[in-house]
């Protein structure tokens, strides 16, 4: 008794056609891993120029806590690998960080300064990034 197999190469085309399904979802699966990979670096670098920011103003509080009238404020004052401006205006100061990749963070606040040494300084309005 003959048995006859009559698949014309079916098996061979079934085979190139998973193959080529398991390949497009490898390659899914590692441009999701390498879009996860560059919203990290980003978040990390943003966080970067915000502690930037967020030193000058702390650098400004310092100042203002030895005289309450200094208004210079900073120019491109370096800031681990980044740097940091800083306008003072009347009770406005507006510190903005940049990290070394070029990222960029603006923290404005509105304060008050006590009126006797030390001199307390309260934050009454506080924005970022706006």
């Amino acid at each position: 008794m003959k048995v006859s197999t009559d698949n014309n190469g079916s098996v061979l085309l079934i085979t190139i056609f998973v193959i080529a399904f398991l390949s497009a979802l490898t390659m899914g699966m590692l441009q999701m891993n390498t879009e996860e990979i560059q919203i990290v670096q980003n978040q990390i670098f943003a966080a970067e120029a915000f502690a930037a920011a967020e030193a000058g103003l702390n650098d400004t509080f310092s100042e203002l806590r030895a005289n309450p009238n200094w208004s210079a404020g900073f120019t491109d004052k370096a800031f681990n690998g980044g740097s940091y401006t800083v306008d003072v205006n009347d009770s406005t100061i507006i510190s903005t960080g940049i990290s070394q990749q070029g990222y960029v963070a603006r923290i404005q606040a509105d304060i008050t300064i006590g009126s006797s040494s030390p001199y307390v300084i309260r934050i009454d309005h506080l924005r970022i990034n706006e």
